[in-house]
């Protein structure tokens, strides 16, 4: 702290509410905490009395502290919540996962759908959730199907059958987009669906077998049966879901810290069922006493999302009622934060801390597995270090289709997906790889300044291409073009028979293919990054492929909306057929005129009419 005053800076704050940043000699910012005093808070670093060892460490390196007066203590609460998660300082807690999480959504139609819903909940609906991850929402929606049998097909589906699709066949849907279920009747299934959401499973049970011995008096045997199934069917998913018979909605919240890694694990308890946990791993910044990491990860991870009205806690934590008041004013509802509950529920908090303890264990062996694997690459490799950033490039599209190009990242802790990037390529021939990585290449780094801090400037250490020797070149070329040195550049080629193990490595300058035995970690190390990248690019690419081939060629009729491109698929019994039809097959469809049938015909056969 060479030149750095602690006495006049803390003589010259205010005893307002604020938050303050410690800056090192170089400007950068090491840490952001907020104060209700800002005077007293900072002066507390200063002091005599003994301090972790974390932040004696930081204190050594700061400069200069720069502080914002708040009005209220909560505005310096959310302040500090937005400044830690944009600009990351080094000694903050931080929690890398801030994805929005996924509902079920029950959309507002004469025939509502059932599905996966993430982000801004401004559909026209009922939400229900929020679930821990994509994979719980689609477990409870196959689960749901088999009960109540509403349907989960996009709304473009709905609108264009002719006939009843696979669902029906095996008893998952009624069919209403053919009408083969009234009204009346599937709204019923609608609101069965809404009582289990809601968490009255016992209701709806209660009104199925009042349904089952009504049909078994008049000797409707096969609806009897119908609802014996679907009761036992519910049964199963209230046990599997059931958490003792409790209702309501809650957060079980636990934290887990040890050999310097930390683990939050969150537990969503909606209307009485448990929707699963969500297990996250946070940069805990040197702090390893288990209620202030949980207090630096609770603002973090509920400011900006839905919070139930109570969260049951494993420690606790510092100035619980600010973050209350926080929460009150962003819910509009009292939330109540409990760290030492009674009875079950603290059986739910033990449950949730050991398996936050085993998700922590299990993270930190797959670290240990990966950093392995960096140094054997480096050693394969003959590297001056071990590569703290890998980065790989793939390109995927189907005969030159919706070519898309795809870029991973990878550390020693593992992958970077918030780095992660897609490329829509244009302008290139179709099925041309080295022109095509070239442009990826080009739009990836072109951004690269020793001064630019975002992603795009950021340089890795090693760069891996899916392809042979003129995928390297091409992409040695792009890097030559923008004046970048200092990567090491790696031809992945798949080998003989494209069986894993036998990949050859094309490194840039080297005349030979070198290949690393089958066994060998650094190998499962580029395997891994490589099929990641792969991963990427052919997800992105059946999107770009898919939104193309979903845009009916009707769409970009003039004159053709809705209900004459229903009409047609209905009458002529799909888009091949209509694309098949004459003139005259096409006046016949009500609603369509010569001159539109005339018009449509071209559409298909260029002009040709």
């Amino acid at each position: 702290m060479t030149g750095f005053n602690s006495r006049a800076v803390v003589q010259s704050l205010s005893e307002a509410p604020g938050v303050y940043r410690m800056l090192n000699e170089r400007g950068e910012l090491l840490y952001v905490g907020k104060a209700r005093n800002l005077r007293a808070r900072v002066s507390s670093y200063f002091s005599r009395s003994t301090k972790p060892s974390r932040i004696t460490v930081m204190l050594r390196q700061v400069a200069a502290i720069e502080v914002t007066v708040t009005h209220t203590e909560i505005e310096a609460l959310l302040l500090e919540n937005n400044l830690i998660k944009t600009l990351k300082p080094r000694y903050n807690i931080q929690l890398r996962d801030d994805k929005s999480y996924p509902y079920i959504y029950l959309s507002d139609h004469e025939f509502p759908r059932l599905g996966f819903y993430r982000g801004a909940r401004k559909e026209k609906g009922r939400f229900f959730g929020p679930y821990p991850s994509a994979s719980s929402v689609r477990e409870s929606l196959n689960l749901l199907q088999k009960v109540f049998p509403v349907r989960q097909c996009d709304d473009s589906v709905f609108r264009n059958r002719a006939r009843p699709c696979l669902q029906y066949q095996i008893k998952r849907c009624t069919a209403p987009c053919v009408g083969y279920i009234s009204k009346g009747e599937y709204a019923e299934d609608v609101r069965h669906a809404e009582l289990f959401l809601e968490g009255e499973g016992k209701q709806v049970v209660d009104e199925m077998v009042k349904r089952m011995d009504a049909a078994a008096v008049v000797q409707d045997y096969e609806n009897a049966a119908r609802y014996r199934d679907r009761i036992a069917a519910l049964r199963q998913v209230q046990e599997r879901q059931a958490i003792s018979g409790d209702s309501g909605d809650a957060d079980v919240v636990a934290v887990a810290a040890e050999q310097g890694g930390a683990c939050i694990g969150v537990t969503f308890i909606r209307a009485g069922r448990n929707l699963g946990t969500k297990h996250l791993f946070p940069r805990s910044g040197g702090v390893s006493e288990p209620g202030e990491l949980l207090a630096g990860l609770l603002s973090q991870y509920y400011i900006g999302k839905p919070v139930p009205p109570i969260l049951y806690l494993s420690h606790v934590i510092p100035d619980p009622d600010w973050l209350e008041s926080a929460l009150l004013q962003q819910t509009g509802h009292r939330v109540t934060l409990v760290s030492r509950p009674r009875g079950r529920r603290r059986q739910w908090i033990r449950q949730a801390v050991v398996n936050a303890h085993d998700a922590l264990r299990r993270h930190l062996l797959d670290q240990a597995s990966l950093r392995n694997r960096f140094e054997a690459l480096q050693e394969a490799l003959a590297m001056d270090g071990i590569p703290e950033r890998i980065e790989c490039f793939d390109i995927s599209h189907t005969r030159g289709e919706a070519t898309v190009a795809a870029c991973v990242a990878f550390t020693p802790d593992g992958p970077l997906k918030s780095d992660y990037r897609r490329y829509n390529i244009q302008g290139v021939a179709p099925g041309d790889d080295y022109a095509a990585m070239h442009q990826a290449l080009s739009r990836r780094y072109r951004r690269v300044t020793g001064d630019d801090s975002t992603v795009a400037g950021k340089l890795p250490d090693l760069l891996l291409i899916d392809g042979g020797k003129g995928q390297v070149a091409s992409a040695a070329a792009a890097l030559a073009d923008l004046g970048i040195e200092g990567v090491s550049l790696i031809g992945v080629a798949k080998g003989e028979a494209r069986k894993p193990g036998n990949e050859r490595l094309f490194l840039f300058g080297q005349t030979s293919a070198t290949i690393l035995p089958p066994d060998s970690p650094a190998l499962h190390l580029i395997q891994l990054v490589r099929d990641e990248a792969h991963r990427f690019a052919i997800t992105g690419h059946r999107q770009r492929r898919g939104r193309a081939r979903t845009g009916s060629v009707l769409e970009e009729i003039p004159g053709i909306g809705d209900r004459r491109r229903q009409a047609l698929l209905r009458h002529l019994g799909g888009l091949q057929e209509v694309a098949r039809a004459g003139v005259e097959d096409l006046i016949r469809v009500p609603g369509i005129s010569p001159a539109l049938a005339r018009r449509i015909h071209a559409s298909f056969h260029d002009g040709d009419a």
